[in-house]
């Protein structure tokens, strides 16, 4: 039997994030947290994510930025990108996925559409 599956939730909201992880840890994911954009590439190297949650607005580096660097590096450039964003106007959502990302997902939003979304991107406990 198989580990549970890592994810990399990169939010700097502290109560967006220990909640989003709290879901997730009871649907048997494994999740790291980096609150800081520029912690994102070498977590995701350290831990090889089978899913990236990304929020947009981060210190130091936009979840943007995070996204199409990821995109462009050969090594990890195939790892699912969920972003995640109270910007949610027809414009940002292309943006995001001309950047590189596989999903969008507004903010606020409601627990079925998040579990939803994860299980489906990164074949999670219950496929």
């Amino acid at each position: 039997m198989r580990g549970p599956q890592h994810i990399l939730l990169v939010e700097d909201e502290d109560n967006i994030a220990i909640a989003v992880a709290l879901l997730l840890e009871r649907e048997g994911y494994q999740v790291t947290r980096a609150s800081i954009g520029s912690q994102a590439l070498p977590n995701i190297r350290a831990i090889a994510p089978a899913l990236v949650i990304l929020d947009v607005t981060l210190p130091e580096m936009s979840g943007y930025e995070i996204c199409q660097q990821l995109r462009r590096d050969p090594e990890l450039g195939q790892t699912p990108v969920l972003i995640m964003s109270a910007r949610t106007s027809p414009a940002e959502r292309r943006k995001a996925m001309a950047l590189g990302a596989d999903a969008f997902l507004a903010k606020p939003f409601a627990v079925h559409e998040l579990l939803d979304t994860v299980n489906h991107m990164s074949q999670g406990p219950q496929s």
